[in-house]
């Protein structure tokens, strides 16, 4: 629900156009150049979950793609004349109004020569809470007439952008919806339209009239596939397929929408005097223990502490002691033994009774207490501790199986992690993503998360709308478990398709992914890094069968017969340590799982290397317990 203002006035001549690329990218989109001298360039936008609204004013440039992976093409409004559109070779004249709506991904520009002036809006699926969204493959861009729909939803849009930072929250999350569900509507309508949706059409359009009726019977606790599928002259088992080939079930998609829905009525103020086991009956649940236990497992919470919490963020004034307190108690986790130790603790209300001695705990490696890829409220705490406990945690890099003889063979907590063969994987999601790997084919979870996380911890007593303190008592690095290779350390660096200077290689060929592998030598007077060897990476075929033709996937285990290993590399070159852990977080707010590449305000990747011995860092809690997560250990990092 934040607003953001954005001014280029703001930043240095250096700085301005990455900033501006940031700002762009919000929405989907990048530009080739902030006019021809980086001009003056303003912005101002508001979100909301699965939703950004922006309104944009800067000097002449090209606008495309930020070739994202995301559900909805992002509507586009321009308020000028003079912007040309090209795709495919072919240029046109988009007149000033006229609505655009524009694939996240594909070969297409937008020429703004007097100026880029336009409002945009993008919206995922995120915005549905869990409703299917089927039916909208829109591959190329198209302009959309100012009629019917189309023309409501332009003069919202126009409307909404001049009001954007007058809007009330409450306001604004109604506005938001409103845009989304137009949104999609107007979205099928284009797909519809085209050559490659109706291939699928027929299908897409019977998923969604089983969705609609989903919907409109959520009430009905004898709601079945049998009953549905009848319902649609269809069998079950079609029925069950057409939920397959999005990743989901129907058990699964039913349960999960009507969570959903009790979710929105238990924080709508209009619903504040109604029963949490009336909006139980309301969505089929005919038992309002059953939904309870249902409502914890998926949200963290029981229903009760889930509207209160809030409550209590809709009107702080009324949390009491919560946030920053009067009275306050601040303490810590940490130190580690081949891996991490780490100091926790809470800043809130002064706790009443006797002190209780610290304790120290110790949470080892394992397959069952760590989660790759992704933070979520729902995860199981794999310890409890008290506010100012000390815990050793151990933590593994996910680039391990680069030189699995070096980093996993040997070590039963890696291999714990790490095991995957033709039958199973030890731990299957590794990513955001869903777990049938539907999108990509490479892998259950298949996102962009890749951070190998050990927790979380929860903290006792810890509660929404405190602060935690995690301080970093020491740092010591995880010795090799193979016996060849006793007592000695190592790890790995990747230059591949997803890091900034792949295409900036001093050597070709340009560009390549090359991974090296590096000791460590951390007991020494001068602790610092050298390289072992290198290879360039070539197609490794995982134990499932797919084909990982670039470093695609987490995990995936390296064949050192496929690989041409390079040994003299960096010869005499030392890397000065500078260990820290790249990942430390505690549980999202939101409901769905959140991807763990871009920090955010529960922390997570945040790739300081000021994050090592001696250091604290502060963070809000958002759910029961904090849940502190930590991984992605570092042994050198710049300032990136």
């Amino acid at each position: 629900m934040v607003l953001r203002a954005f001014t280029s006035e703001s930043y240095s001549g250096d700085d301005r156009s990455a900033a501006w690329q940031d700002v762009l990218g919000a929405v989907g989109l990048q530009s080739q150049a902030l006019g021809p001298h980086g001009g003056h360039a303003t912005a101002l936008s508001r979100d909301a979950p699965g939703l950004v609204l922006a309104r944009f004013a800067a000097g002449p440039q090209h606008v495309g793609a930020a070739r994202q992976r995301v559900d909805l093409p992002l509507l586009l409004l321009p308020q000028d004349e003079g912007i040309a559109l090209k795709t495919g070779g072919v240029h046109q004249i988009v007149p000033a109004g006229q609505l655009l709506v524009l694939p996240r991904q594909g070969d297409w520009r937008l020429g703004f020569q007097h100026g880029l002036r336009a409002v945009v809006l993008a919206v995922d699926a995120e915005a549905f809470r869990g409703r299917k969204v089927v039916g909208i493959e829109v591959t190329s861009p198209r302009l959309v007439p100012r009629a019917g729909l189309a023309d409501v939803l332009a003069r919202s849009l126009e409307g909404t952008a001049a009001a954007l930072e007058h809007l009330t929250a409450d306001a604004w999350e109604t506005v938001g919806q409103g845009l989304a569900e137009m949104t999609l509507s107007l979205v099928r309508e284009v797909a519809s339209a085209s050559t490659d949706a109706r291939r699928s059409a027929s299908q897409a359009a019977l998923l969604q009239r089983i969705c609609q009726t989903i919907e409109r019977r959520l009430d009905d606790p004898q709601l079945t596939p049998s009953r549905v599928a009848e319902a649609e002259g269809i069998s079950e088992r079609y029925l069950q397929k057409l939920f397959e080939a999005t990743g989901d079930h129907f058990s699964h998609y039913l349960r999960e929408r009507r969570l959903q829905r009790a979710c929105a009525d238990l924080v709508n103020p209009a619903m504040a005097h109604s029963a949490v086991s009336e909006i139980a009956f309301r969505y089929g649940f005919n038992d309002a223990a059953h939904f309870s236990r249902a409502f914890r497992e998926r949200f963290g919470m029981s229903p009760r502490a889930f509207r209160q919490q809030e409550a209590e963020r809709a009107n702080p004034q009324h949390c009491g002691q919560r946030g920053w307190p009067r009275a306050a108690s601040t303490r810590l986790l940490s130190q580690p033994h081949r891996a991490v130790a780490a100091g926790i603790a809470r800043i809130g209300a002064a706790a009443a009774g006797p002190a209780i001695a610290p304790r120290h705990h110790h949470l080892a490696i394992d397959a069952s207490r760590v989660h790759w890829g992704y933070f979520s409220r729902s995860l199981r705490p794999q310890l409890e501790i008290a506010s100012g406990d000390t815990v050793t945690v151990e933590t593994l890099t996910q680039h391990a199986s680069d030189d699995p003889e070096r980093m996993v063979a040997g070590d039963a907590g890696a291999e714990s992690v790490f095991q995957w063969t033709r039958d199973a994987k030890a731990v299957d999601r590794r990513g955001a993503g869903p777990l049938d790997a539907s999108i990509y084919g490479r892998g259950a979870g298949e996102g962009f998360g890749v951070h190998i996380c050990t927790g979380p911890i929860a903290v006792k007593d810890a509660e929404p709308g405190d602060v935690l303190e995690v301080r970093i008592r020491d740092i010591a690095p995880r010795r090799s478990g193979n016996p060849r290779y006793a007592g000695r350390v190592f790890g790995s660096s990747v230059a591949a398709w997803w890091g900034y200077h792949y295409g900036e290689l001093l050597s070709p060929p340009q560009p390549r992914e090359t991974v090296t592998i590096y000791e460590i030598f951390a007991d020494d007077p001068e602790p610092h890094a050298r390289a072992v060897y290198s290879y360039r990476w070539e197609a490794q075929t995982d134990p499932f069968g797919v084909v990982h033709t670039t470093y695609d996937y987490p995990g995936v285990p390296v064949d050192p017969a496929r690989v041409k290993r390079r040994n003299a590399v960096l010869e005499g070159i030392r890397i000065p340590l500078r260990p820290h852990f790249g990942v430390i977080a505690v549980a999202p707010r939101e409901a769905d799982l959140v991807d763990s590449v871009p920090p955010a305000y529960f922390g997570g990747n945040l790739d300081n290397w000021r994050l090592g011995q001696g250091a604290a860092v502060y963070l809000p809690v958002s759910v029961p317990g904090a849940q502190l997560s930590i991984g992605d250990p570092h042994a050198a990092l710049g300032d990136g």
